[in-house]
């Protein structure tokens, strides 16, 4: 049987909470249609930019169950189910699987700083346990445990594995993958601190899995656009330089702090943070602001910006 393909934009979505605190799930459903109108291919909720470590294990379970309702046709949900365990992140798959997820995206277990080829038979542990189309997400930044690419090539092997998301600064690395040609949609992060995205799309990656899209869905879109034309390479080269100050801006602190800061300052309803993780404010926020208003996305997207006036 054919793997499942995605291709284009993977957008990692923010989690959205109400005054009180709680999962706003009317503003899931504002921001996934917002994804839809603009060219989103698949989203991931309850990535590490939608602040799972902060949600309970009933919210997460709740998150699963809502928003697999919102999916519009044509749009791929995923879900994050990262755990300490194996037998964690097998029963997070499975929820997800039983509830209907499109997939799941699962990084090394956070904290342990396992070996790489303990990952490797992590990763191979949960894929013969579900019936879920999986990708895995190689973030050293955030779990320590850096996947090489011969560990990655042979993962790629297993029938549930269809996703990679590459979050390194190696370039080589992406290269020798794409050059095995391995049945897996490749992706990068589109932190451009990393710089992946250029060669990635170069060498003939499928996609970003970006969290640039919560703002900019439509330009996120082209950015992430397989390249199978010259149209799409210029596309691609305009659109990126364009964008570079906002995913800087997006990446000038810990996700999701920055991205949720300036969603909330442009007025999307995407309420606070929950501590320890406090919302930008003043010049460094309005930095942001300047950002959208300068490249005029507010008025592409009718946001109704604040701090338009600060320095």
């Amino acid at each position: 049987m054919a793997k499942l393909r995605i291709e284009g934009s993977f957008v990692a979505s923010v989690t959205p909470f109400n005054e009180d605190g709680a999962v706003d799930f009317g503003a899931f459903r504002a921001l996934i249609e917002r994804q839809r109108e603009h060219g989103t291919r698949a989203v991931l909720f309850m990535g590490s930019t939608g602040e799972p470590s902060a949600l309970s294990p009933e919210e997460k379970k709740r998150i699963v169950v809502e928003t697999v309702k919102m999916r519009p046709a044509g749009m791929a949900f995923f879900y994050g189910c990262t755990a300490a365990t194996a037998e964690q992140v097998i029963e997070n798959v499975r929820f997800a699987a039983a509830n209907g997820a499109d997939g799941a995206i699962i990084a090394a277990p956070p904290y342990v700083c396992a070996s790489e080829a303990d990952v490797e038979q992590f990763y191979l542990e949960v894929a013969d346990a579900v019936a879920l189309p999986l990708g895995i997400y190689n973030n050293p930044p955030r779990v320590k445990t850096d996947l090489h690419w011969e560990h990655l090539l042979r993962l790629f092997r297993h029938p549930n594995i269809v996703i990679h998301k590459e979050s390194t600064t190696r370039v080589g690395q992406v290269a020798q993958i794409l050059a095995a040609r391995p049945d897996v949609t490749v992706m990068c992060c589109d932190s451009p601190n990393l710089g992946l995205v250029v060669p990635t799309m170069s060498l003939g990656g499928h996609g970003t899995a970006n969290m640039g899209g919560n703002i900019a869905p439509a330009e996120m879109a082209v950015i992430s656009r397989p390249w199978k034309s010259w149209d799409d390479a210029e596309s691609f080269r305009k659109q990126y330089l364009r964008l570079l100050p906002l995913l800087h801006f997006n990446y000038s602190a810990i996700n999701p702090v920055a991205v949720k800061s300036l969603m909330k300052a442009c007025g999307l309803p995407v309420g606070g943070l929950r501590k320890p993780l406090r919302m930008l404010e003043g010049d460094v926020l309005a930095k942001g602001v300047r950002i959208v208003q300068e490249l005029e996305l507010d008025k592409k997207y009718g946001f109704k910006t604040r701090l338009a006036k600060a320095a």
